[in-house]
């Protein structure tokens, strides 16, 4: 390319570049109510309703505009369905039918329950009467797919209903016993299966505080809750554990023995659970470290809270406690939490995580939003969609 010619492109787009800065900067109340439905929706509105948040937008409403958009069926079945559903399986794909996990958020988001629920609730969300030929099952997700074949609408509140977990048919759990989503069949399946329960720890750690094992790895807390499974010289090198391994498992060990009496039972196909009896999964490999902890109950302790991930903001009333339902509380009452649930919904729909100071700033006043609302996601999502309707 001569001089000339990378001269002439050069022009070309700065001029598409003030083109595109000038079109933005006057956009004007239709293409910014336009914009906010179809970043939340997906989908364009319809004349009518594009009309209804304009005018909401020209008085000053842009809020209440966005809040309108997510009355929208597919807000529901279509959106949330494709924001929750990589939460629900270990391979954190899209591709995964309806299940309990799934519409239990989206129940909990549309019905505008504080969002703390989905880890300390006993709520399940299940079709409403004659929403599905078949009942809800601990053992299948007949009743879920049956729910998205059909085409159920997920917003009408008739269709899609709240539930206590312990008042399932053939539940084992009390209330006490239930964690919201963490105590669903499709959490179990993905979680509890195999393994040693570590992995509900690190998705729960991925989904709710938007870290992972190895952004949370602090090699200066205690290893006194470390299983007998971990080898403390792997290689014959004990400075790798020192080092490496004990960053992790100090605070994981100690966090996921609130679920020592819950497992996968393949056969079965559902979650068991055996209160007072600790699962053999958390007794395994004992003679790889003889000297190492032994799981007797389902006490659990936050070690965390100590050393760098005190900035996680932890804020429940106790470091530790028995079950699911305590350990979901220390996640949702921590500052991360509510910080999370903005940045996973500013990628969403923002289409871009924040980036820059003033992003994250926006993102902590949602945050605090978010809590002094009653952890309401929906004006989560509202906020988020009017900060980035000008994008």
């Amino acid at each position: 390319m001569t001089y000339s010619s990378r001269r002439l492109a050069g022009a070309s787009v700065l001029v598409l570049t003030f083109a595109l800065v000038a079109t933005s900067a006057a956009a004007g109340p239709r293409d910014q109510a336009k914009r906010i439905h179809d970043r939340l929706v997906g989908v364009p509105p319809s004349a009518a309703e594009l009309g209804a948040m304009e005018t909401m937008v020209i008085n000053g409403d842009a809020l209440g505009a966005a809040l309108r958009a997510t009355d929208h069926p597919l807000f529901y079945s279509s959106a949330l369905k494709n924001f929750i559903t990589p939460w629900t399986n270990e391979g954190q794909s899209v591709h995964a039918p309806l299940n309990d996990y799934t519409a239990t958020v989206i129940g909990i988001i549309r019905d505008d329950r504080p969002f703390t629920d989905v880890l300390t609730g006993d709520v399940v969300y299940v079709g409403g009467a004659g929403a599905a030929s078949v009942a809800y099952s601990h053992t299948d997700n007949a009743h879920y797919e049956e729910l998205e074949m059909s085409r159920v609408d997920l917003s009408d509140p008739a269709m899609l209903v709240p539930m206590a977990q312990s008042a399932l048919a053939d539940s084992q759990l009390m209330s006490a016993d239930t964690a919201g989503v963490l105590t669903t069949r499709a959490s179990g399946e993905a979680f509890l299966s195999g393994g040693t329960n570590r992995r509900m720890m690190r998705f729960t750690a991925m989904n709710y505080l938007c870290r992972d094992l190895e952004a949370l790895n602090d090699t200066t807390r205690p290893a006194d809750r470390i299983r007998q499974d971990v080898t403390r010289s792997p290689g014959g090198d004990s400075r790798i554990f020192h080092n490496t391994c004990v960053g992790c498992h100090s605070g994981m060990d100690p966090l996921i023995s609130s679920f020592a009496y819950f497992e996968w039972d393949q056969d079965l196909q559902r979650t068991i659970y055996t209160p007072g009896i600790v699962q053999q999964k958390y007794l395994i490999n004992s003679g790889t470290f003889p000297f190492g902890y032994i799981t007797v109950d389902d006490r659990w302790d936050n070690y965390w809270r100590e050393g760098s991930n005190a900035v996680l903001g932890w804020r429940a009333a106790a470091s530790g406690g028995n079950g699911p339902k305590s350990f979901g509380t220390e996640i949702a009452m921590s500052r991360a939490f509510s910080e999370c649930q903005v940045e996973k919904v500013w990628q969403h729909v923002c289409l871009a995580p924040p980036s820059d100071p003033t992003e994250r700033a926006e993102v902590q006043r949602i945050a605090d939003v978010f809590e002094a609302q009653n952890y309401s996601m929906k004006r989560v999502f509202a906020e988020v969609a009017v900060y980035c309707m000008g994008d």
